[in-house]
C-alpha cells in the first residue's frame, strides 16, 4: 500500500517492487521509481519495514569493486560498518591517506549489490522495449507477448542494461538484427553457459526463469500477453561456486 504513495511523492512514472535482501538481524524491502526512458539510471528505495523508505544514493565504481569482495550475510542494519583493511587492505590505506575512516557502510553494500544484481540479472522479454533514433528506450506499446515456442529460448530474453557482446558483433550477425528492438544483449551468451533453469508452470502456461549465479532472482512471463516481471528473494550473496557446480 506505501508503493502508490512512493509514486505520488517523488513523483516516479512508474514504481517496481523490486524484492527482498535477507539479513541476518532483519531484511531489507527495495523498490525502484522508473521516468519516462528506462533506460536511464534508477531511482532506487529500501525499507526495513515497508512503510518508510529511503532513497539510495547512485552506485560508484569503488562501491561496486569493494562490494564483489565483501564475504559473509547481510546484518540488516544499514549504519554497520565493515573494516576494509580485511577487504581491501589498498582501499583502506586511499581512504587513510584521504582523512577518510577505512570502513564501508552496509547501505554502500546493499547500493553495490542491487546494482550488481540489475545488471547481471535484470532481465525482459525481446520486444518489451523499443528504442527510439534519440536513444531513449521506451516501453513497446505494441508488445503482445512471446509464443510459447520463443518463450522457451534463453535468446528471446535479453539484460535490461547496457549492452557489452552486442559491441562485438560482426556486421554480418548485425544484419538480422532490428535496432529498435535487438539493442540489448541475449541470455544465450551468458557465462558460465548452464547459468539460467528455464521451467513452464501452470500447465505450460506460465514461463519462469531462475537465476543460478544470484540465487534466489526469479523472472516469469505469460506468453501471448503483456505480463513479465522479475522480483529478487534472497541473501544478497552471488553463487561463485556455480562453475564448479555445473
Amino acid at each position: 500500500a506505501s508503493l502508490p504513495l512512493l509514486q505520488r511523492d517523488y513523483r516516479f512514472e512508474r514504481v517496481w517492487f523490486w524484492g527482498c535482501i535477507q539479513g541476518v538481524r532483519g531484511a531489507y524491502y527495495i523498490a525502484e521509481g522508473l521516468g519516462p526512458d528506462r533506460a536511464a539510471p534508477r531511482s532506487r528505495l529500501y525499507s526495513l519495514n515497508c512503510l518508510d523508505w529511503s532513497l539510495l544514493t547512485p552506485a560508484t565504481k569503488e562501491m561496486l569493486a569493494l562490494a564483489e569482495q565483501v564475504k559473509g550475510r547481510f546484518q540488516g542494519d544499514p549504519s554497520f560498518e565493515y573494516s576494509l583493511a580485511e577487504i581491501n587492505a589498498e582501499a583502506a590505506a586511499r581512504l587513510m591517506e584521504s582523512g577518510k575512516e577505512p570502513v564501508m557502510k552496509e547501505e554502500a553494500r546493499l547500493i553495490a549489490t542491487i546494482e550488481l544484481i540489475d545488471r547481471e540479472v535484470g532481465i525482459v522479454p525481446r520486444g518489451a522495449f523499443v528504442k527510439t533514433p534519440l536513444g531513449a528506450v521506451h516501453e513497446n506499446r505494441y508488445f503482445e507477448g512471446l509464443s510459447l515456442a520463443a518463450a522457451k529460448k534463453l535468446s528471446s530474453y535479453f539484460h535490461l542494461t547496457e549492452p557489452v557482446n552486442l559491441k562485438n558483433k560482426t556486421l554480418l550477425e548485425k544484419a538480422d538484427l532490428d535496432p529498435s528492438t535487438d539493442f540489448l544483449d541475449s541470455l544465450e551468451h551468458d557465462i558460465p553457459r548452464g547459468s539460467w533453469s528455464i521451467q513452464l508452470e501452470k500447465g505450460g502456461t506460465v514461463v519462469v526463469l531462475r537465476s543460478l549465479l544470484w540465487l534466489g532472482l526469479t523472472f516469469y512471463h505469460v506468453p501471448m500477453t503483456k505480463q513479465f516481471g522479475y522480483v529478487y528473494f534472497g541473501t544478497g550473496e552471488k553463487n561463485l561456486d556455480l562453475p564448479f557446480m555445473l
